[in-house]
């Protein structure tokens, strides 16, 4: 992902300079990401990091570690923010063996009775983006993930019967998210993944540019069009010409001149996070 978001950054022109510098704005100088609000949080600090490595900027990290380890092997934090840590380290290095083991075997409290990982320490059955957080973990500290057959049976209770997945078993129709991020585990994994998960991904597209959340939804979304982007390259299908231009024509109308994205249409905030995912989809489309 970080891959392509910097071939994303390479399509910036001369807008570069504006999205670096929102990019710097989004980190404090205490070293954590901020979030939609100004305050500071882990989970933003992800993406204020994969913004700054994808525009190639420099980052403090000194300062970043010096944050990081005050959440100790993570013993405060939930599933999402544990993932967050783990993301975080990997950024910036130097992470001590004990506490990269720690995060882990508490990652692993997350793991459900079906061999997926639901951020509900009482869930029973796994969700997709679990299961994405889970396995971009064990690849952040550098570690194997256990029973991996496991997690990929964990998505078969997942499939829709309209060819995508759900993040809860038993629904009629697939999301996009959760769609996407099954496409990537299975790809991630070495796994085979039907056919008919991409048709379905392609037909998320909205006739405006951009993907759907779901298909009922009413307007495109940046994290869809970029997750859905992202998984169909994971499966080696490319948007035609008209196609990729009018989901380009989508993103800059979500773009501004402050340097970053907005989430939607609809969306009158600017964060890290949807930055980042501008930049992964320009990445796919250029």
């Amino acid at each position: 992902m970080l891959q392509v978001a910097r071939r994303g950054a390479l399509s910036l022109g001369e807008s570069l300079p504006v999205v670096r510098a929102f990019a710097h704005s989004r980190l404090s100088a205490g070293g954590e990401g901020l979030d939609r609000d100004g305050r500071p949080d882990l989970y933003y600090t992800i993406f204020a990091l994969a913004l700054l490595q994808a525009l190639d900027e420099p980052i403090p990290g000194a300062v970043v570690r010096q944050n990081l380890m005050g959440y100790g092997t993570g013993e405060s934090l939930d599933f999402v923010h544990l993932g967050a840590l783990a993301r975080c380290w990997a950024v910036v290095g130097n992470l001590p063996q004990d506490v990269s083991g720690s995060i882990l075997k508490r990652i692993e409290l997350y793991r459900t009775s079906n061999g997926g990982f639901d951020g509900d320490l009482s869930a029973t059955h796994g969700t997709a983006y679990g299961g994405f957080v889970a396995l971009g973990s064990y690849q952040d500290l550098d570690r194997p993930l256990p029973n991996p057959l496991d997690l990929v049976q964990s998505l078969k209770f997942l499939e829709t019967p309209d060819g995508g997945w759900g993040n809860v078993p038993g629904l009629r129709g697939g999301s996009t998210n959760a769609s996407a991020a099954a496409v990537t585990l299975l790809h991630q994994l070495e796994m085979p993944v039907n056919e008919s998960s991409g048709r379905w991904l392609l037909n998320q597209m909205h006739p405006a540019g951009g993907f759907l959340a779901m298909p009922l939804a009413p307007i495109p979304d940046l994290l869809s069009t970029a997750t859905a982007l992202h998984a169909l390259s994971c499966l080696d299908l490319e948007l035609a010409v008209k196609a990729k231009e009018r989901c380009l024509d989508f993103l800059d109308s979500l773009w501004t001149a402050e340097g970053g994205f907005h989430g939607h249409w609809a969306d009158d905030h600017l964060d890290a996070e949807y930055t980042f995912y501008g930049l992964l989809a320009l990445g796919h489309l250029t």
